[in-house]
């Protein structure tokens, strides 16, 4: 079992204190496969750490759905001893639907998930020949205002506290971007980290293709859901001014190792902290990019296919059989009134 303090509650009280620190602490258990881990899962992990005092995280070593083909629930036991609870679904964010972006060469999920040829590829990903799996299928992802409260921390800077400013595309956050913020986050005793997002069209300026894979809204989301952010802009600019130093009162400015590419006019996006003696070059010791992920997903593409159409001619096979015990329920029902 992996401990990640973020989750982690204290230690059991003693037997000589109060009452109310005796009390029994509440284990809670969820599993999945956590592939790409994004927001959604964030959410879903967030929810199950409300529930109780100490959450541990079961991680799957295949994508097998809850439900086994004759329709049984695998947590029927846990329901019949009242101990399940259901956590919200994120809708709009799916691996599938992640997958499918990376492997189409467009931006349409940059601003609109509806169109024609971005559905027809996300449908080789999320539909099978016998019908549409609602597990497995994409929807479109609305941020609210209510979204962003739920994840952020909310914790303006205390006094004596370090304000360290990063700014990047945080694409497909992942353990790479972890890595280098938890080494950020050990520059201070007290760290205040802002994140500096850029918009989709700065992202796709400097890196082409179709990046960024996620858009601002869910990049938001993802970076916020780390421990060791305390706040994000939405929509950074991407030469990091004077203005904006002042605005945030921010005393180090770090980069990765990873490329600068210079502004749109050439320029030095770091100029102005460089020539303040506050930026710092930060080595995460985590080689993983956002390219990496995206490269992998591309050489193996057709096993993504056929894994993704495989789940959902499962899913679809279970949907059946819940349908045929409903029917043969309804008819011993309908039996037994004659």
């Amino acid at each position: 079992m992996m401990k990640n303090g973020h989750h982690v509650s204290s230690a059991p009280a003693s037997a000589d204190c109060s009452p109310e620190k005796r009390r029994r602490t509440v284990r809670v258990w969820c599993d999945g496969c956590y592939d790409m881990v994004h927001y959604g899962h964030s959410n879903q992990l967030r929810q199950a750490k409300a529930m109780g005092d100490y959450l541990i995280v079961g991680v799957h070593t295949d994508d097998d759905i809850t439900l086994t083909v004759d329709g049984k629930d695998t947590y029927d036991e846990v329901k019949k001893s009242g101990r399940y609870r259901e956590c919200k679904r994120t809708q709009g964010v799916s691996t599938t639907d992640l997958v499918g972006r990376m492997l189409l060469m467009t931006k349409a999920h940059h601003s609109n998930m509806g169109r024609s040829d971005y559905q027809q590829h996300t449908d080789n990903f999320g539909r099978g020949p016998k019908g549409h799996s609602p597990w497995t299928g994409v929807s479109q992802f609305l941020q609210t205002s209510q979204k962003i409260i739920q994840f952020a921390s909310g914790k303006e800077p205390q006094p004596g506290d370090t304000i360290i400013y990063v700014a990047g595309a945080f694409d497909l956050f992942h353990i790479g971007h972890v890595d280098f913020l938890d080494a950020v986050s050990q520059l201070s005793e007290k760290p205040y980290v802002i994140v500096g997002l850029h918009f989709d069209q700065e992202v796709n300026r400097y890196k082409g293709k179709n990046y960024p894979i996620m858009n601002i809204h869910e990049r938001t989301l993802s970076v916020l859901a780390c421990r060791y952010v305390s706040e994000v802009v939405i929509g950074a600019p991407y030469a990091v001014t004077k203005d904006l130093l002042d605005h945030f009162k921010v005393d180090l400015v770090c980069h990765g190792k990873t490329e600068v590419f210079p502004d749109r006019d050439g320029s030095d996006p770091y100029a102005v902290p460089r020539k303040m003696g506050i930026l710092r070059t930060v080595d995460s010791g985590n080689s993983l990019t956002t390219d990496v992920i995206v490269q992998r997903i591309i050489k193996n593409r057709l096993l993504f296919e056929a894994r993704n159409q495989k789940k959902e001619a499962k899913e679809m096979a279970v949907i059946q059989a819940m349908k045929r015990r409903e029917e043969d329920k309804a008819k011993e029902r309908a039996q037994a009134v004659l």
